[in-house]
């Protein structure tokens, strides 16, 4: 948990605050945008809940920070409760499971709830009260890994669920060498009737993309921007190739789906027509940056 003495003088007064050790990753601020902003480049308070809906929000963004930088004054009675509500229902049978890891700078983890076996996206922390969730909802029968940069706590998901893992050969590397299914090629490759796994090159050499249903599993491809109010992708933090991911981008239009739900960044959702529309946008921004 936070330390009282290490509390950033931005926050306001009250009984939730930030301290310095932030990190900056934003999960927070998009989870609980209300209680939460960014101020002297880390996360601060600066609006105390007023109600059990803002509390429970902040709480979750508490319970989810990579860094436990996010504190209460009083000893928080709620807490276990609060810890139930995680993973947290997005819509339909996909949930966000909060407890971000600061080994993949507190990137989300998605679970997909499916009759044939359910799914992990990337890897949250492995946190005993996320664990027990988990396994009340049926346990995890495969965990899809985006990228090589958030696979966190894999091998103790495996250990504990027995899942099978799966990345790109092209982002495998020492940590992630005994991997179950290792998917190679740039060609779509679909794992079952619905789920979809997109090749798209550019932040890493192996990145992908999952498509199911309505859903599209961006990882560190592709995000919302709040502050452009527009889908982008990370030009900063582009590790291998920025030209071959606006090429990457560009596949994704022939896709239908009304979901963008990142790693990174915020989600997004509209319809199919605007989806396409805000990715040729996104296109055309990327081309010119």
């Amino acid at each position: 948990m936070a330390h009282l003495k290490l509390r950033r003088a931005e926050n306001i007064s009250g009984d939730i605050f930030v301290d310095n050790t932030c990190i900056d990753c934003d999960t927070c601020r998009w989870m609980s945008p209300k209680i939460f902003h960014r101020n002297g480049a880390k996360s601060a308070v600066y609006y105390q809940p007023k109600n059990q809906i803002e509390r429970l929000e902040a709480m979750q963004a508490l319970l989810s920070c990579p860094t436990n930088s996010i504190g209460t004054v009083e000893t928080p009675k709620d807490i276990k409760k609060v810890q139930e509500t995680l993973p947290i229902l997005v819509t339909d049978n996909v949930y966000h499971c909060g407890y971000h890891s600061e080994k993949s700078f507190g990137a989300a983890s998605y679970f997909i709830l499916r009759p044939e076996g359910n799914i992990l996206v990337d890897s949250p922390q492995f946190s005993a009260p996320l664990v027990k969730r988990l396994e009340v909802m049926g346990g995890i029968k495969y965990m899809y890994l985006t990228h090589k940069d958030d696979a966190a706590d894999h091998q103790k998901f495996r250990e504990h669920f027995s899942c099978d893992r799966m990345l790109h050969v092209d982002d495998i590397s020492p940590d992630t060498k005994n991997i179950e299914i290792k998917l190679t090629g740039t060609d779509p490759i679909s794992l079952t009737p619905d789920l979809l796994i997109i090749p798209v090159t550019g932040h890493t050499k192996g990145h992908t993309v999952l498509l199911y249903q309505k859903f599209l599993f961006t990882g560190d491809h592709l995000a919302w921007s709040s502050h452009l109010n527009q889908l982008y992708a990370f030009r900063r933090h582009c590790w291998y190739s920025w030209s071959e991911q606006i090429i990457s981008m560009g596949k994704l239009i022939s896709y239908n789906f009304e979901w963008v739900l990142p790693g990174h960044g915020h989600r997004y959702h509209t319809d199919k027509k605007t989806m396409q529309q805000e990715l040729k946008k996104c296109i055309v921004w990327m081309e010119k940056y």
